[in-house]
């Protein structure tokens, strides 16, 4: 899809689908869903190849179709629910959310300490941060810049209006890192997508038996301001979108700056981990994350994982992906919070970063 088209179908989906009755509209988006899940595109292979891990070895090829089927209805439900989104009231929002582990945000942000929410690709993060906003905590995420510009400040419009303040990741004052650390350290919430490194500098972690390779940025964020560092799950239930607030993540009192940033984040990897288990039709995962397939990037035959639906690379470590940048796997930001690892994050304070059918995965 080119820039323009895009930018077409994005707009005439904010602009229209608010005024479809919800049932005929979910009836489209389940069938756009159905036809990319049959035409096997690029990133319905990646997210088979991604939930083989998931199913463990005993899942047959047409049970992991299966999933993959109704976890392509569940990623377009989130496109079709974040059309419609601006247009909803209060209580249409609060009618559709459950929340367990509020009290883990809620008492930290009294004392005024901040809080960094690690999020998993689950159900509709956007939903999320427009609950927490109307409970009264206004969210910051990062987005990454895409073009057209005007679909990039429309994406970003969208989001403003649900009361999230979304920083880009390039451009502004170019210090996203920097403003995020400021945020936790003024007592705020920061949200970040956090189970995709997009670096190639993350994190290596444990995952499902594998080894794969995440953020280092929600650690890095946490171990530098004295925020929370809590993870957050989500998935669908019917016709509610549950949330659930883990557990603070702490920093462990032994070890280096980096061999704690290293402990905090496989220690979220274990968290995203049992979630996902649970309700791995809600993992919309088009993307590589396992080490095996980040290290096939070089094939020319196996770049073709990325998401042809239209959603964009998420600006990892940070939340709100935005709509059509292609995602090859190797994107590295100039600088800022993308760019951030555990060794070369600046001090904050001085101003501050398809496997083949039959091979399944193993579970932990």
């Amino acid at each position: 899809m080119d820039e323009r088209t895009s930018a077409a179908a994005f707009t005439a989906g904010w602009a229209l689908l608010r005024t479809v009755p919800e049932g005929a509209g979910r009836r489209v988006f389940d069938r756009i869903a159905d036809h990319a899940w049959r035409k096997r595109i690029g990133g319905v292979r990646q997210l088979e190849a991604n939930l083989r891990r998931v199913a463990g070895p005993d899942a047959t090829l047409a049970q992991l179709r299966a999933l993959s089927r109704a976890t392509m209805r569940s990623y377009m439900r989130y496109y079709y629910e974040m059309f419609r989104l601006p247009a909803m009231t209060r209580g249409q929002v609060m009618r559709r959310v459950d929340v367990t582990g509020l009290e883990n945000v809620e008492t930290n942000l009294r004392r005024g300490r901040g809080v960094v929410a690690a999020l998993p690709h689950m159900a509709n993060y956007d939903l999320a941060g427009a609950w927490i906003a109307m409970h009264g905590i206004r969210p910051t995420t990062v987005a990454q810049r895409v073009r057209p510009e005007r679909l990039f400040q429309r994406f970003v419009a969208a989001r403003e209006s649900i009361g999230i303040e979304v920083l880009p990741l390039t451009g502004g004052d170019g210090n996203a890192f920097g403003t995020l650390a400021r945020r936790l350290r003024d007592g705020r919430l920061v949200c970040l997508l956090a189970d995709r490194d997009l670096t190639r500098n993350g994190i290596e972690v444990d995952f499902f038996g594998e080894a794969a390779r995440m953020p280092a940025g929600p650690a890095v964020l946490a171990e530098r301001t004295g925020a929370a560092l809590l993870p957050v799950s989500l998935w669908y239930d019917g016709d509610t979108m549950r949330i659930r607030v883990h557990e603070e993540i702490p920093v462990p009192e032994e070890g280096d700056r980096a061999a704690k940033v290293r402990a905090m984040t496989q220690r979220l990897a274990g968290e995203f981990e049992g979630v996902i288990a649970e309700h791995p039709e809600n993992w919309h995962m088009l993307q590589r994350v396992f080490a095996a397939d980040l290290d096939d990037l070089a094939d020319p035959d196996r770049t073709g994982a990325a998401d042809a639906t239209g959603r964009a690379a998420t600006a990892a470590p940070c939340a709100a992906p935005s709509p059509t940048t292609p995602d090859t796997g190797a994107h590295r930001a100039p600088g800022g919070c993308h760019a951030t690892t555990v060794d070369t994050a600046p001090d904050v304070s001085a101003d501050p970063a398809p496997p083949r059918d039959d091979d399944v995965g193993r579970r932990r």
